[in-house]
């Protein structure tokens, strides 16, 4: 039997639904959930597809039909915690802007996002494509973020155009994220308003690294 091709399908007919069930997001959001609970529990060398599976309540069959690998899974659950679904922020004032990027970026690495990093940052230092979807998930979002901050508070006259600007999103962030990922102490114990006071202190450094002033650091 001839196969109907896009030529040969009589003008204004829609092409055949596509064959078997679609995907479950329900599903798909369990296994991700349970991958970074394993993670936490047991880091990278010690997740396994079958765990997961068991955790998210299917089959390891289940699992392989959406991902192929462990590293693939990994990743997905990953991209999951990508930051800034709303935009850089925008108070009218470098100082009030910064604030926010500081704020969130400990929020999210006293959280599940703060546990994954921990997770995987060891093993990313040897897998390209692990350190590559921390990359993308954790790091690149701010840096556009403190990049478009910078941006506006030249264009209001607050500070001179920045020199090496594809670097600030480093001096804004890295140490908060020096903070709460490489001190002894896990970030899922450092309560929320601790992690907001730890963030405020940075600021007047962070302002003067990127030509703002900030007067003296408390």
């Amino acid at each position: 039997m001839a196969r109907t091709t896009s030529a040969s399908r009589p003008a204004g007919t829609a092409p055949a639904p596509p064959r078997g069930r679609p995907r479950d997001a329900a599903r798909d959001r369990a296994l991700l959930d349970a991958t970074l609970a394993v993670l936490a529990e047991s880091g990278y060398s010690g997740l396994t597809t079958a765990a997961v599976a068991a955790r998210a309540g299917v089959s390891t069959a289940t699992l392989y039909r959406r991902w192929s690998s462990k590293e693939d899974l990994v990743v997905a659950a990953a991209a999951t915690f990508t930051e800034d679904p709303q935009g850089p922020p925008d108070t009218g004032s470098l100082e009030g802007d910064l604030r926010v990027v500081l704020r969130d970026k400990a929020a999210a690495m006293t959280g599940e996002g703060g546990r994954l990093m921990r997770a995987l940052i060891g093993e990313a230092a040897r897998n390209t494509v692990l350190a590559q979807a921390l990359t993308a998930a954790f790091l690149e979002p701010v840096h556009r973020r403190v990049a478009e901050v910078v941006r506006r508070a030249v264009e209001r006259g607050e500070i001179p155009p920045a020199e090496d600007a594809d670097l600030l999103g480093e001096v804004v962030v890295g140490p908060v994220m020096s903070r709460f990922i490489l001190t002894p102490r896990p970030p899922e114990q450092v309560g929320a308003a601790a992690a907001q006071e730890a963030a405020d202190r940075f600021l007047p450094f962070v302002l003067r690294a990127v030509g703002g002033g900030g007067g003296q650091p408390t």
